[in-house]
């Protein structure tokens, strides 16, 4: 159902991407994109923002849903290397309990940036485009004072 929600949701399914699998813990997620009239850039290949967009959401949203509402997670920043030119491409995305338990540590002591690298790859298992992805974490305390918070902002 959440998969269906995602793909109908109107800023995404502009990209021409759509999630074809969401692991039942929401560790794992797979993206798929196609050649399509709407994903056609001007050489006839897969537009570059379809590239990005594709990929742009899923792992804030994957931390937010793992993490739960005791964490404030926002993308902050992102990088993307085009490689060469694809036509159906697809991406899995994996966060390992590990890497939960590191960053719910890590949070201990006030917010912390995680970066997450993804490609793009053909059915050969060819990478078309890899991006990097800043994602900004901090636990959701609502003790933490105005000042505190107006701080973090102007840091951001």
């Amino acid at each position: 159902m959440l998969r269906w929600k995602f793909n109908l949701f109107p800023a995404y399914r502009g990209t021409g991407a759509r999630i074809t699998y969401i692991a039942d813990d929401f560790r794992e997620v797979r993206v798929r994109l196609r050649l399509s009239w709407r994903t056609r850039n001007a050489v006839g290949t897969i537009f570059g923002g379809s590239l990005y967009g594709a990929v742009d959401p899923v792992y804030m949203i994957m931390l937010m849903r793992l993490l739960g509402r005791g964490y404030i997670v926002w993308d902050k920043s992102a990088e993307i290397r085009f490689r060469k030119p694809g036509r159906a491409l697809y991406a899995a995305f994996k966060i390992p309990e590990e890497e939960l338990t590191e960053i719910r540590s890590a949070t201990e002591n006030g917010p912390i940036d995680r970066v997450y690298s993804v490609d793009l790859i053909d059915a050969a298992g060819i990478a078309h485009a890899s991006v990097t992805k800043t994602i900004y974490i901090r636990r959701n305390d609502r003790e933490t004072s105005s000042v505190q918070k107006t701080n973090e902002a102007r840091n951001r």
